[in-house]
């Protein structure tokens, strides 16, 4: 009676059923993952009217922990124009934290935690150069303020341009059909292993929500950018020593043409020893064009997005041919690049 008994019980119990094998790993990445990312609150401080301080949340997003001494990668657009922040761990620990520095052109932040720091937990780098469209993505985030909230999907694309919040377009963009809505933003993409291979950025979408098609800024960009953000506050930035017209006031002087048209040059500067000139006045004050710059390293330049773009793929201390065309002539000049943040 006893043995039956038993059996009927064993019988009640739930069946867990086995689990495939890309859930197993799913369910890994997760639980290795998770605590990695944060919840970022964006707050700005006021008064009321008794002159009462308030703090205002203005926004919120995602982050991602970078190192064991408390630095928290996050987009720019998440903490712009914000006074103070607040950083929520997975076990709900808040923590106070201050902006480091920012990269407006590339949309990458980093904060600091102002506190303990014992359960920062960074994430593994991957790289995006090998990645292949097909590849499974993992994004891992707080979309609409709900916290620790997965979604799988696949790398949709590679190399798009995405015009970012910075002004110009960013360039080598991820795209992917994980499920990425407002709060994604600043949180990681991941590979299947749970490596780093981006950061939620942007979405393409007519109703503000998930339509399969968000972009991530590759971690290519990241692993060269923070480290430059932790210990300078800004990114350094090579360039020749010139200041140039806007796309407006080119196409006001001129229509449209391709060219950046180089409007100051600064004294001392490695343009200047190269000979290159600025807009200048002629006879009757009328207003002369000096050098435009059509080319960097052979690849053609039309806007000040492509020469940004082009000279991103450089180093402080390079060496770069540039094309330049002055009264209709064009000539190549070699300018070695200096630091003009």
């Amino acid at each position: 009676m006893m043995r039956l008994a038993t059996s009927l019980l064993l019988l009640a119990l739930p069946v867990r059923a086995a689990l495939l094998a890309e859930e197993e790993n799913a369910i890994k990445v997760f639980k290795e993952a998770s605590p990695s990312v944060v919840f970022v609150i964006n707050v700005a401080m006021g008064q009321d009217y008794a002159n009462n301080d308030l703090a205002v949340p203005q926004g919120a997003g995602s982050g991602f922990i970078w190192d064991r001494e408390g630095h928290i990668v996050t987009n720019y657009h998440v903490v712009q124009n914000g006074d103070a922040f607040l950083v929520t761990l997975k076990d709900k620990t808040e923590l106070k934290a201050r902006v480091v520095g920012v990269e407006p052109r590339k949309d990458i932040a980093v904060l600091r935690v102002e506190g303990p720091v014992d359960k920062m937990k960074p994430l593994p780098l991957g790289r995006s150069e090998t990645l292949q469209v097909g590849q499974q993505a993992v994004a891992i985030g707080n979309p609409f303020g709900l916290d620790e909230t997965m979604t799988t999907g696949i790398v949709s694309a590679l190399g798009r341009k995405v015009m970012g919040i910075g002004g110009v377009t960013i360039h080598d963009m991820i795209q992917t059909d994980a499920a990425i809505n407002p709060g994604n933003s600043g949180g990681p993409l991941l590979d299947s292993s749970g490596a780093l291979i981006g950061m939620n950025t942007v979405i393409f979408s007519r109703s503000g929500s998930s339509a399969g098609i968000g972009f991530a800024v590759p971690v290519s960009y990241i692993r060269r950018i923070v480290p430059q953000l932790i210990k300078d506050g800004h990114v350094n930035s090579p360039g020749i020593g010139v200041s140039i017209l806007s796309e407006e006031q080119k196409y006001g002087l001129l229509g449209e043409m391709p060219g950046v048209i180089i409007r100051d040059v600064n004294a001392g500067t490695p343009a200047a020893k190269a000979g290159l000139r600025g807009l200048s006045r002629g006879r009757g004050g009328r207003l002369a064009l000096g050098d435009i710059i059509v080319a960097v390293d052979g690849k053609m330049v039309r806007d000040y997005d492509e020469l940004y773009y082009a000279l991103d793929k450089f180093k402080v201390g390079d060496v770069v041919a540039f094309s330049v065309v002055r009264g209709g002539v064009k000539r190549v000049v070699k300018i070695e690049l200096v630091n003009v943040f």
